[in-house]
Protein backbone atom coordinates (compact mmCIF):
# COMPACT_ATOMS: atom_id res chain seq x y z
CA UNK A 1 0.00 0.00 0.00
CA UNK A 2 1.61 3.38 -0.95
CA UNK A 3 1.97 5.73 2.59
CA UNK A 4 0.33 8.78 1.91
CA UNK A 5 2.97 11.77 2.34
CA UNK A 6 0.19 13.98 3.92
CA UNK A 7 0.96 14.43 8.01
CA UNK A 8 -1.84 13.77 10.27
CA UNK A 9 -4.47 16.01 10.13
CA UNK A 10 -3.35 17.81 14.12
CA UNK A 11 0.10 18.30 12.38
CA UNK A 12 -0.88 19.95 9.27
CA UNK A 13 0.23 23.82 8.97
CA UNK A 14 -0.99 26.30 6.49
CA UNK A 15 0.82 26.43 3.23
CA UNK A 16 3.30 29.91 3.88
CA UNK A 17 2.38 31.42 0.47
CA UNK A 18 -1.12 30.29 -0.52
CA UNK A 19 -1.24 33.30 -3.50
CA UNK A 20 0.53 32.56 -6.42
CA UNK A 21 0.43 33.61 -10.45
CA UNK A 22 -0.64 29.93 -11.32
CA UNK A 23 -1.89 27.35 -8.93
CA UNK A 24 -1.50 23.49 -10.36
CA UNK A 25 -3.31 20.88 -8.86
CA UNK A 26 -1.88 17.61 -9.50
CA UNK A 27 1.43 16.56 -10.28
CA UNK A 28 1.78 13.96 -12.00
CA UNK A 29 1.91 13.26 -15.68
CA UNK A 30 -0.55 16.54 -16.79
CA UNK A 31 0.73 18.73 -13.84
CA UNK A 32 3.99 18.45 -14.63
CA UNK A 33 3.99 18.65 -17.84
CA UNK A 34 2.21 22.60 -17.16
CA UNK A 35 4.86 23.21 -14.64
CA UNK A 36 7.27 22.24 -17.15
CA UNK A 37 5.72 24.86 -20.09
CA UNK A 38 5.97 27.42 -17.96
CA UNK A 39 9.67 27.39 -16.67
CA UNK A 40 11.01 30.78 -17.29
CA UNK A 41 8.06 32.44 -17.69
CA UNK A 42 8.66 34.60 -14.56
CA UNK A 43 5.39 33.63 -12.80
CA UNK A 44 5.11 32.09 -9.50
CA UNK A 45 3.88 28.49 -9.53
CA UNK A 46 2.39 26.51 -7.15
CA UNK A 47 2.27 22.96 -7.75
CA UNK A 48 0.22 20.71 -4.73
CA UNK A 49 -0.58 17.15 -4.59
CA UNK A 50 -1.31 14.60 -1.45
CA UNK A 51 1.40 12.88 -2.32
CA UNK A 52 5.31 13.28 -2.91
CA UNK A 53 5.90 13.72 -6.38
CA UNK A 54 6.34 10.61 -8.54
CA UNK A 55 4.94 8.47 -4.65
CA UNK A 56 1.77 6.94 -6.05
CA UNK A 57 1.74 4.90 -9.47
CA UNK A 58 -1.19 4.14 -10.95
CA UNK A 59 -0.33 2.81 -14.17
CA UNK A 60 1.80 0.29 -16.09
CA UNK A 61 3.56 3.44 -17.02
CA UNK A 62 4.89 2.81 -20.57
CA UNK A 63 4.54 5.23 -23.32
CA UNK A 64 6.03 5.51 -27.30
CA UNK A 65 9.51 6.22 -26.77
CA UNK A 66 9.83 8.87 -28.74
CA UNK A 67 7.94 10.86 -26.37
CA UNK A 68 9.71 9.89 -23.89
CA UNK A 69 13.20 11.73 -25.58
CA UNK A 70 11.27 14.65 -26.76
CA UNK A 71 9.88 15.34 -23.38
CA UNK A 72 13.53 15.06 -21.65
CA UNK A 73 12.89 11.82 -19.49
CA UNK A 74 14.24 8.89 -21.18
CA UNK A 75 16.90 8.09 -18.52
CA UNK A 76 13.85 6.76 -16.79
CA UNK A 77 13.28 4.42 -19.31
CA UNK A 78 12.83 0.35 -18.41
CA UNK A 79 12.66 -1.36 -21.90
CA UNK A 80 12.25 -0.56 -25.10
CA UNK A 81 9.51 -2.57 -26.21
CA UNK A 82 9.25 -2.62 -30.31
CA UNK A 83 6.42 -5.10 -31.07
CA UNK A 84 3.38 -5.88 -29.82
CA UNK A 85 1.61 -9.16 -29.33
CA UNK A 86 -2.58 -9.68 -29.31
CA UNK A 87 -3.78 -13.27 -28.15
CA UNK A 88 -7.70 -14.23 -28.56
CA UNK A 89 -8.92 -17.63 -27.71
CA UNK A 90 -8.31 -18.69 -31.14
CA UNK A 91 -5.06 -17.30 -32.14
CA UNK A 92 -2.27 -14.65 -31.97
CA UNK A 93 -0.75 -12.41 -34.12
CA UNK A 94 2.41 -10.33 -33.76
CA UNK A 95 3.37 -6.92 -34.92
CA UNK A 96 6.18 -4.32 -35.47
CA UNK A 97 5.16 -0.96 -34.81
CA UNK A 98 6.39 1.94 -36.85
CA UNK A 99 7.74 3.08 -33.42
CA UNK A 100 8.70 1.73 -30.05
CA UNK A 101 6.57 1.89 -26.54
CA UNK A 102 9.15 1.62 -23.14
CA UNK A 103 7.85 1.14 -19.89
CA UNK A 104 9.84 3.44 -17.50
CA UNK A 105 10.21 3.72 -13.58
CA UNK A 106 7.36 6.27 -12.65
CA UNK A 107 9.18 7.88 -9.69
CA UNK A 108 12.37 8.71 -11.80
CA UNK A 109 10.26 10.18 -14.59
CA UNK A 110 8.57 12.36 -12.44
CA UNK A 111 11.86 13.47 -10.72
CA UNK A 112 13.70 14.17 -14.14
CA UNK A 113 10.27 16.28 -15.26
CA UNK A 114 10.05 18.30 -12.02
CA UNK A 115 13.76 18.79 -12.37
CA UNK A 116 12.66 20.88 -15.77
CA UNK A 117 10.52 22.92 -13.51
CA UNK A 118 10.68 26.25 -11.18
CA UNK A 119 7.60 25.56 -9.80
CA UNK A 120 7.53 25.48 -5.79
CA UNK A 121 5.95 22.22 -4.64
CA UNK A 122 3.61 21.59 -1.44
CA UNK A 123 2.06 18.54 -0.64
CA UNK A 124 -1.92 19.40 0.17
CA UNK A 125 -5.37 17.77 -0.62
CA UNK A 126 -7.07 19.76 -2.84
CA UNK A 127 -10.66 19.68 -1.50
CA UNK A 128 -12.69 21.71 -3.92
CA UNK A 129 -13.70 25.02 -4.89
CA UNK A 130 -13.19 27.37 -1.74
CA UNK A 131 -14.95 30.88 -1.16
CA UNK A 132 -14.46 33.25 -3.82
CA UNK A 133 -13.00 30.84 -6.42
CA UNK A 134 -10.48 30.20 -4.47
CA UNK A 135 -8.93 26.07 -3.65
CA UNK A 136 -9.72 24.80 -0.54
CA UNK A 137 -7.36 21.94 1.02
CA UNK A 138 -6.33 20.58 3.86
CA UNK A 139 -3.35 23.63 4.30
CA UNK A 140 -6.07 26.20 3.45
CA UNK A 141 -7.30 28.75 0.62
CA UNK A 142 -5.23 28.65 -2.03
CA UNK A 143 -5.50 30.97 -4.93
CA UNK A 144 -4.18 32.39 -8.36
CA UNK A 145 -5.54 33.53 -11.12
CA UNK A 146 -4.75 30.92 -12.99
CA UNK A 147 -5.97 27.30 -11.71
CA UNK A 148 -5.31 24.24 -13.37
CA UNK A 149 -7.39 20.51 -12.12
CA UNK A 150 -5.08 17.84 -13.28
CA UNK A 151 -5.76 15.92 -10.14
CA UNK A 152 -7.31 12.99 -12.48
CA UNK A 153 -10.40 11.57 -13.60
CA UNK A 154 -12.59 13.31 -10.33
CA UNK A 155 -12.01 16.28 -11.45
CA UNK A 156 -11.44 17.63 -8.40
CA UNK A 157 -12.66 21.59 -9.19
CA UNK A 158 -15.99 20.99 -10.80
CA UNK A 159 -19.45 21.21 -9.70
CA UNK A 160 -19.87 17.70 -11.63
CA UNK A 161 -17.49 15.41 -10.88
CA UNK A 162 -17.45 11.44 -11.81
CA UNK A 163 -18.89 8.86 -9.38
CA UNK A 164 -17.96 5.40 -10.24
CA UNK A 165 -19.75 3.18 -11.38
CA UNK A 166 -22.22 5.49 -13.03
CA UNK A 167 -19.84 7.59 -15.15
CA UNK A 168 -17.87 6.84 -18.43
CA UNK A 169 -14.91 5.53 -16.79
CA UNK A 170 -12.77 1.83 -17.08
CA UNK A 171 -11.25 0.23 -14.56
CA UNK A 172 -8.04 -1.32 -14.20
CA UNK A 173 -5.78 -3.38 -11.72
CA UNK A 174 -2.35 -4.69 -11.98
CA UNK A 175 0.21 -6.69 -10.55
CA UNK A 176 3.75 -6.43 -10.84
CA UNK A 177 5.91 -9.54 -10.12
CA UNK A 178 9.22 -10.40 -11.09
CA UNK A 179 9.71 -11.55 -14.68
CA UNK A 180 10.01 -10.29 -18.07
CA UNK A 181 9.29 -10.36 -21.74
CA UNK A 182 10.02 -8.64 -25.23
CA UNK A 183 6.80 -7.92 -26.36
CA UNK A 184 3.29 -5.46 -24.95
CA UNK A 185 0.98 -8.36 -24.87
CA UNK A 186 -2.92 -7.74 -24.97
CA UNK A 187 -5.12 -10.72 -24.23
CA UNK A 188 -8.95 -10.20 -26.07
CA UNK A 189 -10.65 -13.18 -23.86
CA UNK A 190 -13.88 -12.83 -23.08
CA UNK A 191 -12.89 -15.28 -20.50
CA UNK A 192 -10.84 -12.82 -18.41
CA UNK A 193 -12.79 -9.50 -18.93
CA UNK A 194 -16.02 -9.37 -20.92
CA UNK A 195 -15.85 -5.88 -22.22
CA UNK A 196 -12.24 -4.80 -22.00
CA UNK A 197 -8.73 -6.27 -22.43
CA UNK A 198 -5.54 -7.70 -20.39
CA UNK A 199 -1.64 -6.48 -20.59
CA UNK A 200 1.99 -7.59 -19.67
CA UNK A 201 4.46 -4.59 -19.56
CA UNK A 202 7.57 -6.04 -19.46
CA UNK A 203 9.85 -3.98 -17.27
CA UNK A 204 13.86 -4.98 -17.34
CA UNK A 205 13.25 -7.84 -14.51
CA UNK A 206 9.38 -6.84 -14.06
CA UNK A 207 6.56 -7.91 -15.25
CA UNK A 208 3.76 -5.45 -15.31
CA UNK A 209 0.74 -7.65 -15.72
CA UNK A 210 -3.09 -6.55 -15.22
CA UNK A 211 -6.77 -6.35 -16.41
CA UNK A 212 -8.81 -3.38 -17.50
CA UNK A 213 -12.87 -2.98 -17.94
CA UNK A 214 -14.91 -1.01 -20.08
CA UNK A 215 -17.45 -1.47 -17.59
CA UNK A 216 -16.94 -0.09 -14.47
CA UNK A 217 -19.34 -2.34 -12.42
CA UNK A 218 -17.04 -5.34 -13.24
CA UNK A 219 -14.45 -5.99 -10.38
CA UNK A 220 -11.35 -7.11 -12.14
CA UNK A 221 -9.23 -8.77 -9.32
CA UNK A 222 -10.27 -12.22 -9.95
CA UNK A 223 -9.61 -11.80 -13.60
CA UNK A 224 -6.19 -10.26 -12.33
CA UNK A 225 -5.23 -13.07 -10.22
CA UNK A 226 -6.32 -16.06 -12.89
CA UNK A 227 -4.25 -13.83 -15.38
CA UNK A 228 -1.26 -14.12 -13.22
CA UNK A 229 -1.90 -17.62 -13.06
CA UNK A 230 -2.17 -18.77 -16.84
CA UNK A 231 1.48 -17.05 -16.99
CA UNK A 232 2.96 -18.45 -14.13
CA UNK A 233 4.14 -15.17 -11.69
CA UNK A 234 2.74 -14.72 -8.74
CA UNK A 235 -0.15 -12.10 -7.95
CA UNK A 236 2.09 -9.74 -5.93
CA UNK A 237 1.96 -6.04 -5.37
CA UNK A 238 -0.77 -4.96 -6.50
CA UNK A 239 -2.34 -1.25 -7.95
CA UNK A 240 -5.07 -0.28 -9.95
CA UNK A 241 -7.24 2.91 -10.82
CA UNK A 242 -10.06 4.27 -12.76
CA UNK A 243 -9.54 5.92 -16.31
CA UNK A 244 -11.82 8.12 -18.48
CA UNK A 245 -12.84 7.19 -21.74
CA UNK A 246 -14.65 10.29 -22.78
CA UNK A 247 -13.46 13.46 -23.24
CA UNK A 248 -14.92 16.65 -20.94
CA UNK A 249 -14.88 19.98 -21.09
CA UNK A 250 -11.49 21.18 -20.74
CA UNK A 251 -12.25 24.69 -19.43
CA UNK A 252 -15.02 25.53 -17.43
CA UNK A 253 -15.86 27.85 -14.84
CA UNK A 254 -12.65 29.69 -14.89
CA UNK A 255 -10.11 26.36 -14.36
CA UNK A 256 -8.40 24.84 -16.68
CA UNK A 257 -8.44 20.88 -16.80
CA UNK A 258 -6.11 18.81 -17.95
CA UNK A 259 -5.04 15.16 -18.27
CA UNK A 260 -7.86 12.71 -16.87
CA UNK A 261 -9.73 15.32 -15.38
CA UNK A 262 -10.27 16.51 -18.91
CA UNK A 263 -10.94 12.98 -20.36
CA UNK A 264 -7.87 13.18 -21.97
CA UNK A 265 -7.39 9.25 -22.02
CA UNK A 266 -7.75 7.26 -24.93
CA UNK A 267 -10.36 5.07 -25.72
CA UNK A 268 -9.93 1.40 -26.28
CA UNK A 269 -6.13 1.41 -25.68
CA UNK A 270 -6.46 2.90 -22.43
CA UNK A 271 -3.65 5.22 -22.87
CA UNK A 272 -3.10 8.38 -20.93
CA UNK A 273 0.34 9.34 -20.41
CA UNK A 274 1.46 10.52 -23.80
CA UNK A 275 -2.15 12.81 -23.88
CA UNK A 276 -1.56 13.89 -20.35
CA UNK A 277 1.40 15.62 -21.48
CA UNK A 278 0.55 16.50 -24.84
CA UNK A 279 -2.53 18.45 -23.69
CA UNK A 280 -0.23 19.65 -20.42
CA UNK A 281 1.56 21.26 -22.78
CA UNK A 282 -0.92 22.61 -24.38
CA UNK A 283 -2.47 24.20 -21.55
CA UNK A 284 0.89 25.60 -20.32
CA UNK A 285 1.18 27.35 -23.53
CA UNK A 286 -2.34 29.42 -23.14
CA UNK A 287 -1.19 30.05 -19.60
CA UNK A 288 2.66 31.40 -20.58
CA UNK A 289 0.48 33.89 -22.87
CA UNK A 290 -1.42 34.99 -20.73
CA UNK A 291 1.87 35.38 -18.32
CA UNK A 292 3.34 37.42 -20.83
CA UNK A 293 0.50 39.89 -21.33
CA UNK A 294 -0.08 38.28 -25.01
CA UNK A 295 -4.06 37.10 -24.31
CA UNK A 296 -6.36 37.72 -21.01
CA UNK A 297 -7.75 34.62 -19.08
CA UNK A 298 -10.76 34.32 -20.94
CA UNK A 299 -9.12 34.16 -24.04
CA UNK A 300 -6.87 31.41 -22.82
CA UNK A 301 -9.78 29.39 -21.46
CA UNK A 302 -11.64 29.14 -25.10
CA UNK A 303 -8.16 28.56 -27.00
CA UNK A 304 -7.47 25.59 -24.58
CA UNK A 305 -11.33 24.41 -24.93
CA UNK A 306 -11.02 24.55 -28.77
CA UNK A 307 -8.10 22.99 -29.01
CA UNK A 308 -8.72 19.96 -26.71
CA UNK A 309 -12.68 20.03 -28.78
CA UNK A 310 -10.76 19.66 -31.50
CA UNK A 311 -9.43 16.44 -30.92
CA UNK A 312 -13.16 14.89 -30.38
CA UNK A 313 -13.39 12.81 -33.70
CA UNK A 314 -10.20 10.89 -33.03
CA UNK A 315 -11.50 10.39 -29.32
CA UNK A 316 -15.21 9.29 -30.68
CA UNK A 317 -13.21 6.60 -33.61
CA UNK A 318 -11.35 4.79 -30.58
CA UNK A 319 -14.58 4.66 -28.68
CA UNK A 320 -16.67 3.53 -31.04
CA UNK A 321 -13.99 0.82 -31.80
CA UNK A 322 -13.95 0.24 -27.79
CA UNK A 323 -18.12 -0.50 -28.33
CA UNK A 324 -17.25 -2.85 -31.65
CA UNK A 325 -14.42 -5.05 -30.67
CA UNK A 326 -16.34 -6.44 -27.55
CA UNK A 327 -19.47 -7.17 -29.78
CA UNK A 328 -17.54 -9.22 -32.53
CA UNK A 329 -17.58 -13.02 -32.45
CA UNK A 330 -14.23 -13.80 -31.37
CA UNK A 331 -13.36 -16.35 -34.47
CA UNK A 332 -14.18 -12.85 -36.37
CA UNK A 333 -11.81 -10.91 -34.18
CA UNK A 334 -8.99 -13.33 -34.51
CA UNK A 335 -9.49 -13.09 -38.06
CA UNK A 336 -9.58 -9.59 -38.13
CA UNK A 337 -6.02 -9.58 -36.39
CA UNK A 338 -4.22 -11.46 -38.59
CA UNK A 339 -5.58 -9.40 -41.97
CA UNK A 340 -4.80 -5.88 -39.98
CA UNK A 341 -1.35 -7.55 -39.43
CA UNK A 342 0.37 -6.72 -43.05
CA UNK A 343 3.01 -4.13 -42.38
CA UNK A 344 1.40 -1.62 -44.29
CA UNK A 345 -1.75 -1.23 -42.42
CA UNK A 346 0.16 -1.81 -39.06
CA UNK A 347 2.56 1.89 -40.40
CA UNK A 348 -0.42 3.58 -41.14
CA UNK A 349 -2.69 2.40 -38.46
CA UNK A 350 -0.13 3.05 -35.34
CA UNK A 351 1.41 5.91 -37.26
CA UNK A 352 -2.17 7.96 -37.44
CA UNK A 353 -2.30 6.81 -33.42
CA UNK A 354 0.59 8.42 -32.96
CA UNK A 355 -0.06 11.49 -34.83
CA UNK A 356 -3.01 11.85 -32.28
CA UNK A 357 -1.04 13.29 -29.73
CA UNK A 358 3.23 14.14 -31.70
CA UNK A 359 5.93 14.24 -29.80
CA UNK A 360 7.10 16.79 -32.62
CA UNK A 361 4.68 18.96 -30.28
CA UNK A 362 6.93 18.96 -27.90
CA UNK A 363 9.03 21.43 -29.85
CA UNK A 364 6.49 23.13 -32.11
CA UNK A 365 4.62 26.33 -31.68
CA UNK A 366 1.14 27.40 -30.65
CA UNK A 367 0.28 27.83 -34.35
CA UNK A 368 1.78 24.96 -35.47
CA UNK A 369 0.48 22.76 -32.71
CA UNK A 370 -3.39 24.08 -33.71
CA UNK A 371 -2.66 23.31 -36.89
CA UNK A 372 -1.22 20.09 -36.82
CA UNK A 373 -4.43 19.14 -34.36
CA UNK A 374 -6.83 20.22 -37.28
CA UNK A 375 -4.05 18.23 -39.79
CA UNK A 376 -4.57 15.03 -37.42
CA UNK A 377 -8.34 15.60 -37.23
CA UNK A 378 -9.07 15.29 -40.77
CA UNK A 379 -6.70 12.20 -41.26
CA UNK A 380 -8.35 10.45 -38.45
CA UNK A 381 -11.53 11.08 -40.64
CA UNK A 382 -10.42 9.81 -43.47
CA UNK A 383 -8.48 6.76 -41.65
CA UNK A 384 -11.66 5.72 -40.28
CA UNK A 385 -13.35 5.72 -43.41
CA UNK A 386 -10.35 2.99 -45.13
CA UNK A 387 -9.55 0.55 -42.20
CA UNK A 388 -10.94 -3.18 -42.71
Amino acid sequence: MTKRATLPRAQRTRIDRPRADVLICGASFAGLAVARELTGSGADVLLVDRYEIGERQTSACAAPTPWLHAIGVQGSICQEIPCMSFHTPHGSVRYRLPWSWSSFDYPELCRLLFEQCDARFEIAKVQGRGPGGTVSSDRGDLDAELIVDALGWRRVLAADGYQPPDSPLSRGLEVHPPGGGSDLDVWIDRSLVRFGYSWSVPAEGEQRVGVGSYEPRHHVKDATVELAGRLDVPAVAYQGNWFPHRLRQAAEDGVFYAGDSAGHCFPLSGEGIRTAFYFGIACGRELRAVIGGEQEREQALRRYARFSAGHARAFGLALALQRLIPALPPRLLTLALRAFGRQPLIDRSFGWYLDQAHPSFVRATADQAATGAAEAGACGQALSHSLP
